[in-house]
């Protein structure tokens, strides 16, 4: 028999139901908890469900079912409520069955079972152009937490990184490189606003200076120059000078191209491995890791990107106009139709990220999900409607959207423009307040909601950070099975029985909802839920433990109490892992 009561009720109501109305036994049952502790442990509105079509009174008929309920040791009183509700109590032994199936499963508690669907969820994706913000450190937090929930849930998960390796970014990357390396040889070109400025340009411009000395150096000033309009005075920022600071910085792209000719493709490749190990690496410190590493530059290289033009070419969404194909994405409900290949021949990234989703259905997945920054929120109907134009099943997609955190030093926010330079990496964060409070932090939030990131109350070691709350849960736990110094595998047998007491019984119903929650949250992408109920976990535990004593003299008790902390520790430590948060055995 489950040690879910809610599974006990709902056969209990199949078998009034099959007795009272045979036609309607294949009914949907739901069972929910209420929100008042005097109307019950489980209510349902079943009898209202069925009252239409049954033409019958929904309290008559609430009494019938009653009625012809079977008899149950776990069900302490079953009564009819309000317009029609039925309210179930249970019996104590109902409640406190979870104890043993708790220290029975282990890690496998809450696990759903395999549902045989294939997810791809692709996170983070960030332009390997400069290291991580806080701002992707959310996408993150969010992907991995969501990533490892969906698989507690039963999904067949794969974990994906769009690597945009291709493109104009990519170009802008090996350009803002090479001239602070060439800087290194005295030919001090201007650097242009627009470029990248961190001092990570720098660092790898030295690195490229040490390896190769002047071997990409063998150019003057003029010829990096030739050609271009010059940059205009700071001050302007009317749209004439924004056009020429990008005309500027293009045309030294093409004479980087140019002058290093084939050595333009080594720099290039060197500035983006180097980010990209760094990602990399920033990433697999932060607790996330991805199954696929998908390069953009791929999508071209196997021609994917021109088949998938092509396709849309073919079926008549594509029309050419000023020497351009635009797809006629208005057709599929965007605001206006969109450029896929320029004049010149060039893809645009939106042609790639067509490509993208059509390799991600050819795949086989049964489920795709895309988790985006909130920004990109209008980009979402062209590429539904470029998934339908394709005649793929544009419903299979899903894109989460996620706010930045904004993150508050001294009262102040802090720019994260990675152009500018002026940015707070990831990697700064975790160091100030640590992994486990940027993880659990991020996702104390829905992704699409705004998140202020208060660095004072991550680093905080008292009740109000709830990270530090949930984890010294843990650590009592875990310091007072030391103290006991048995086995725990023993505790299977205790007597739950001796568990009485309300908050006792208040912990096994939080313990038992456990399953449901995790099904839950992974329907609704929510690991946030996740992270609410631990907070509320821990609070009752700690409310129990301040009112009792565990190690009490009463062997029988005693087991019990350290049976149901146990399990607390169990359940503590699995919505732990889904958020990436270390469960410590000491504080």
């Amino acid at each position: 028999m489950s040690a879910d009561p809610k599974v006990l009720l709902t056969d209990l109501l199949r078998a009034a139901l099959k007795s009272v109305a045979p036609a309607q036994a294949d009914a949907t049952i739901v069972l929910e908890r209420p929100k008042q502790a005097s109307h019950g442990d489980f209510a349902t509105n079943l009898a209202l469900q069925l009252a239409k079509p049954l033409r019958r009174n929904p309290r008559e008929l609430a009494a019938l079912l009653l009625a012809e309920l079977p008899a149950s040791p776990l069900v302490a009183k079953a009564e009819v409520a309000g317009a029609g509700f039925i309210n179930f109590t249970l019996a104590a032994q109902a409640k406190t069955a979870v104890v043993r199936e708790v220290l029975t499963r282990g890690a496998d508690y809450g696990r759903g079972a395999h549902k045989g669907v294939k997810v791809q969820v692709e996170f983070v994706s960030a332009n390997p152009t400069g290291p991580l913000h806080v701002g992707h450190g959310r996408g993150a937090a969010y992907g991995a937490s969501l990533s490892d929930l969906l698989e507690l849930a039963g999904y067949e998960v794969v974990r994906e990184y769009y690597v945009n390796d291709a493109g104009r970014q990519m170009d802008i990357l090996a350009l803002s490189t090479w001239l602070r390396y060439l800087a290194f040889f005295g030919i001090q070109v201007e650097f242009p606003p627009n470029a990248y400025q961190g001092d990570y340009v720098i660092d790898m411009a030295r690195e490229l200076s040490d390896a190769h000395q002047d071997r990409f150096a063998k150019v003057t000033l003029e010829q990096v120059l030739a050609g271009t309009p010059g940059l205009p005075p700071a001050e302007r920022k009317d749209d004439a000078a924004v056009q020429q600071r990008e005309a500027h910085l293009d045309a030294l792209i093409a004479n980087a191209k140019r002058l290093l000719g084939e050595d333009y493709a080594w720099v290039h490749g060197f500035a983006l491995n180097e980010q990209l190990s760094d990602c990399r690496e920033d990433l697999a410190e932060f607790g996330v890791r991805f199954d696929k590493w998908f390069s953009e530059q791929s999508l071209f290289d196997t021609g994917l990107v021109e088949r998938a033009i092509g396709q849309l070419e073919q079926a008549g969404h594509i029309y050419v106009q000023d020497g351009a194909k635009w797809f006629r994405s208005t057709e599929f409900g965007d605001e206006k139709d969109r450029v896929v290949q320029r004049e010149n021949g060039l893809f645009t990234y939106f042609a790639s990220d067509i490509a993208y989703h059509l390799n991600k259905y050819e795949r086989g997945f049964d489920r795709i999900i895309d988790i985006w920054g909130a920004d990109h929120h209008g980009y979402i109907p062209r590429v539904r409607g470029a998934i339908a134009a394709l005649g793929l099943p544009p419903e299979k997609l899903e894109v989460a959207l996620v706010q930045f955190a904004v993150l508050y030093r001294n009262g102040q926010k802090t720019s994260m423009s990675t152009r500018a330079g002026e940015f707070v990496t990831l990697r700064q964060l975790r160091r100030e307040v640590g992994n486990d409070a940027c993880r659990f932090f991020y996702v104390l939030r829905k992704s699409d909601q705004h998140l202020d990131f208060d660095l004072d109350l991550a680093k905080s070691q008292s009740n109000e950070n709830p990270v530090y709350y949930v984890q010294y849960a843990h650590a009592r736990v875990c310091s007072v099975l030391a103290q006991w110094g048995g086995e725990v595998a023993e505790l299977c047998e205790a007597d739950l029985g001796r568990l009485q007491n309300a908050r006792e019984l208040a912990l096994c119903a939080r313990l038992a909802s456990y399953p449901e929650l995790v099904q839950n949250a992974a329907a609704d992408y929510a690991p946030h839920q996740i992270a609410f109920y631990l907070k509320d976990l821990a609070a009752e535990f700690h409310g129990w433990y301040n009112a009792e004593r565990m190690l009490v003299d009463d062997e029988a008790l005693k087991l019990a109490r350290l049976a149901l902390a146990a399990a607390v520790r169990q359940v503590l430590a699995s919505g732990l892992k889904v958020l990436g948060v270390s469960a410590p055995a000491s504080m």
